[in-house]
């Protein structure tokens, strides 16, 4: 049988041909197949056994109706992998998903089920304005109910993953990196090609680039977006997820603390964001010259990164801050 690869074709001269983003919507909809299918999600089993009893059973059903336990789902989900997103404004752009693509979408869908679920799904397609406001109002309840509680530990490992690859990048280069994605994804030929089961395809990316996603979630594999209006997209899953990885963070932060004592600990996990010396101090309830030395500290032993923004200097957690949160989470 003939191997069958999806090739996402870079130009190699153009430096921002990767970049990587963070996708709430691929977490959301992986976390709903790991209730569906816990067997196959046993690094999910810590947070499911603390969650799952707050789901709401029929917002659940809404959003499983869409994601399955496996196969296609919409890429309206997680078409928007970035930065700053926060869950309201996902929700609400789920509300206002373009015409086309919401039928194409739901069609695709249609096309792969059968019995009361295709019956249900059909429904969706004449009623969109009906369907769409359904779809976000579930997909807002369940990450309320689901995600948001263990959201500070997932993200910080989503950068803490990410931080790592882009250090490896300037060490040996995009093809190198892209190598250490998953025992699935390959430099070849000036492409990314990712190993897949049913179909070949090249992509090319030239001008749009491809965009990285690492998941905690979505450890089961690499999975794609190669159809416009979705930039391309590649989604792996982060590195360094053990099954302890949603623990509370007061854990996280008496393992800090051990290592780097309890006021730098509490600096660098706030640090995910930038801020002046005295907001540090506000929000540690330390004096200005106290949280200035342990930033002085931080920021010697290469955890925290310090910028001068007009008068302000701004301190947030470097790559290498990154990294050792995630290794604590």
């Amino acid at each position: 049988m003939d191997r069958k690869y999806v090739d996402f074709q870079l130009a190699p001269d153009d430096l921002t041909a990767i970049r990587f983003g963070i996708s709430p919507g691929h977490e959301l909809c992986h976390a709903v197949r790991a209730i569906l299918r816990p067997d196959e999600y046993p690094l999910q089993w810590g947070w499911m056994r603390s969650s799952q009893a707050a789901i709401p059973r029929e917002d659940f059903e809404v959003l499983a109706l869409l994601i399955r336990e496996e196969g296609y789902f919409p890429d309206f989900l997680t078409t928007t992998p970035t930065w700053e997103l926060t869950p309201e404004a996902e929700a609400e752009r789920l509300r206002d998903i373009d015409d086309d693509r919401f039928e194409v979408d739901m069609t695709k869908v249609l096309v792969r089920s059968d019995g009361a679920r295709r019956i249900a799904v059909q429904h969706m397609l004449d009623q969109p304005d009906r369907a769409r406001a359904m779809i976000a109002e579930a997909w807002l309840s369940v990450w309320n109910s689901a995600i948001a509680p263990v959201w500070t530990q997932l993200e910080r490992l989503l950068r803490a993953d990410i931080a790592v690859r882009s250090r490896r990048i300037a060490e040996s280069g995009i093809g190198g990196m892209v190598g250490t994605l998953h025992d699935r994804v390959a430099w070849a030929d000036g492409a990314v090609r990712v190993t897949m089961r049913i179909w070949s395809e090249v992509v090319d990316c030239h001008g749009s680039g491809l965009v990285l996603v690492p998941s905690v979630m979505g450890a089961t594999g690499c999975f794609v977006l190669t159809e416009p209006p979705a930039q391309p997209t590649l989604f792996y899953p982060a590195q360094g997820v053990t099954a302890t990885w949603a623990r509370d963070a007061g854990g996280v932060a008496d393992a800090l603390g051990a290592l780097l004592g309890p006021a730098r600990a509490r600096i660098l996990l706030d640090a995910h964001e930038p801020r002046t010396t005295s907001q540090v101090a506000h929000d540690t309830g330390l004096a200005i010259s106290t949280a200035s030395h342990h930033l002085t500290v931080l920021r010697d032993a290469g955890l925290v990164a310090s910028t001068r923004d007009g008068a302000r200097v701004l301190h947030r957690r470097s790559p290498l801050g990154e990294a050792m949160v995630g290794a604590v989470l």
